[in-house]
């Protein structure tokens, strides 16, 4: 089982950058793939970013290829997220999830990713 906490959003202006961090709890934080999700108002959620358990492969939505670069530390339990060029499509609570088989199936469905943080706020003024 594993226990993430999300962190490092907050209000920033078109073509800010920002770095995401997720914090995990549980010594085998190393053997899940991580994702990242958002949800803006009245959306459904959506897949921003996947990186396999050892950061072997990664996956980005078209919306966020080239801006947006996911990793992970697993010394630390910790994985990122660092949004460049931020726009304000791109306002939104963010969330990591984990999960010891999206990475191998429907990585971008929300409904495989087992664990949940509670969010973080990002949003981009124009």
């Amino acid at each position: 089982q594993v226990q993430l906490a999300e962190s490092g959003g907050g209000l920033v202006q078109a073509g800010d950058s920002l770095r995401l961090s997720c914090a995990a709890s549980g010594r085998t934080f190393s053997i899940y793939g991580v994702g990242w999700f958002r949800q803006a108002p009245g959306k459904e959620r959506e897949f921003v970013s996947a990186i396999s358990s050892a950061g072997r492969n990664m996956r980005y939505a078209d919306s966020v290829k080239g801006r947006v670069t996911i990793s992970r530390d697993d010394t630390k339990n910790m994985a990122y997220l660092q949004m460049n060029n931020l726009e304000p499509e791109d306002t939104a609570t963010y969330y990591c999830a984990a999960s010891v088989t999206a990475l191998g199936g429907d990585t971008m469905n929300p409904r495989v990713w087992g664990y949940w943080g509670q969010g973080t706020q990002v949003t981009v003024s124009s």
